[in-house]
Formats: structure tokens, sequence, C-alpha cells
């Protein structure tokens, strides 16, 4: 049985402006995608909606109609020093088994908005990135809006994805080491201050303290209106002057990294939304801190 929520009142900012997203609708969603535009294609066999979370329970509670549940371990790996991408195989296998096919666009919705980017990296490394938006605000502004949940589980159909991995999205501490002096290659910290700083004690002596030589810090909260109150994105001239100020140009190579390559994923969202060329240094801190590599404590990039 749908339901609708209690319309909460807390600022509801669009990412690029409402009438810019409801533009999309013209010619194809974009990236992000607002809730009118999601709700407004509710029962579009051409639309899926996957819901990422740590826990299924959540999903079960309340779910945006036709949605379908993709655990956030499905999608990373363990590897001991963070959570990495699987082989494209194995993705495959993930996305194919909760609808994702080629003839599906994906919208992303969650609690969290670092989940949501996670897997839009994910099927961006699978180069389906195009065919996949996230629902700017999540399930926290969908419910505030009073847009229909639903508690009832949608018939299962498996998809049939088509992968073109794009290994060359994702960089290691090699490919860094050897562009430390590169000015056309842009490094963000997407860390907080005591882990760019290193007065965190590098995780409490677990990794060096502090961050790559030449990265400047960007941290992925200040790219949302609020993480608790209203996950939206901040509004693009906003973001471009963030990036922008973090050293990002058009004629860079943008490389994001942070403790285990959650944070950072939402900054590479924003980047690709913005256009720039990313990278993505998914072993972050946890891999180049453990490692005999160059690291500068302090404020200063270098």
């Amino acid at each position: 049985m749908i339901r609708r929520t209690t319309l909460l009142s807390l600022p509801l900012l669009a990412a690029v402006g409402a009438a810019g997203l409801e533009a999309q609708a013209a010619s194809g969603p974009g990236l992000l995608v607002s809730g009118a535009w999601l709700e407004e294609r509710l029962g579009d066999p051409r639309i899926l909606v996957l819901q990422i979370d740590g826990r299924r329970d959540g999903w079960e509670a309340g779910h945006i109609p036709g949605s379908r549940f993709i655990a956030q371990s499905a999608i990373t790996l363990d590897s001991g020093p963070g959570y990495e991408l699987p082989a494209p195989d194995s993705l495959d296998a993930v996305f194919e088994a909760a609808g994702v096919g080629d003839d599906v666009h994906i919208v992303i919705t969650t609690g969290s908005p670092l989940a949501a980017t996670r897997l839009w990296l994910t099927l961006d490394y699978l180069g389906h990135g195009g065919h996949a938006s996230i629902l700017d605000g999540g399930l926290t502004r969908w419910k505030a809006e009073g847009r229909p949940l639903v508690t009832d589980e949608p018939p299962a159909t498996r998809g049939s994805l088509t992968p073109r991995p794009r290994p060359d999205m994702v960089v290691d501490a090699d490919w860094i080491a050897r562009r430390l002096d590169d000015s056309s290659v842009a490094l963000i910290d997407a860390r907080p201050d005591d882990e760019y700083t290193g007065t965190d004690g590098g995780m409490g002596g677990m990794v060096h303290p502090g961050h790559i030589p030449g990265a400047v810090q960007l941290y992925w909260e200040q790219l949302i209106v609020s993480r608790q109150g209203d996950p939206s994105f901040l509004p693009i001239d906003q973001l471009r002057a963030k990036f922008e100020t973090a050293g990002a140009r058009d004629d860079r190579t943008v490389v994001t990294y942070c403790m285990v390559g959650a944070r950072a994923s939402l900054t590479y969202f924003v980047g690709r939304l913005l256009g720039y060329e990313m990278r993505f240094y998914d072993g972050s801190w946890h891999d180049w801190g453990a490692r005999d590599l160059p690291y500068v404590a302090g404020r200063t990039p270098r």
C-alpha cells in the first residue's frame, strides 16, 4: 500500500535549480534528477530505481514504488586496506540480478549521498554512468516532499547488461607518484581537517599522518546542503567555484581520494557532473599512507 510521508519544514534546495532539473526531462535525464521528475515516471518500464544501503531493513520499512534493493557490500570488495571495486564480471552479475540492463535508465536513491555516489561511480566504471542518475536529496528529500512510499516488493526481473569496463578511470599509488610534479594533474582530498592535516595521528598510527603532496582539501560535506537535514547537492555554480578553488581546470585531470574510497566517490561524481576529466584513487589514503611514499602534514598542500 502506498503511503505519503508528512511534509517536513526544511529548505529544499535543488542542485542545479528546479527549472534546470525539470528542463532535463525534454532531452532525457542528466546525472541528477528531481523527485518531481521521478514521480511522474513511476511505473515506466524504462526507469529502474535502485536503493542502496548497508542494511535491507530500511528499504523494507518504506521505499519508492518499484525500487529494488542492492546491498552496499555487493558492489565493494573488502580488500583489507579499504573497500575497492570488484571485478567487472562480479559487478555485472550483481547488477543483472537487480534488474539492470542496457534498455533501462537507473535512478539511484538512498539515505546516504555517499552510498548513492559510490553506486554511480561503480556503474561509471562499467561504462554505464551515462545511463544512471542520482535522485537529488535522496530519500530524505523524497520523504520531506511527501512523495509516495510502499512496503511491497516488486516482481523480480533480471536484466541483461553489457559491461564496458573503464579501468583507466581508476588509478593507483604508482600512477599518482609518477605525477606529483605534473601541473596537468589536480589532486583533491575529500577528507576532513584532522585527516588531511594529520592531527588524527594517521588513524592512530595505522598509517602516516597527512596528505599526498600537492593535494588540496575539499571536504565532501562542503558539496551538499546538509548531511542530515537536506543532502541535496549545492547549486552548480557553487560546486564549480569550489572545484576551481581546489585546482580543477578544463585542461587538467582531476584525481580524488579520501581514506578508503567512499567519501571521494561523491567528489568524483560532482567532478563528472561539472564535466571534468576525473580519475579515482580507490585505495586512497589507507593505501598511500601505509606505503613508503612522500606525505605532507599540515594545512598547506606542499
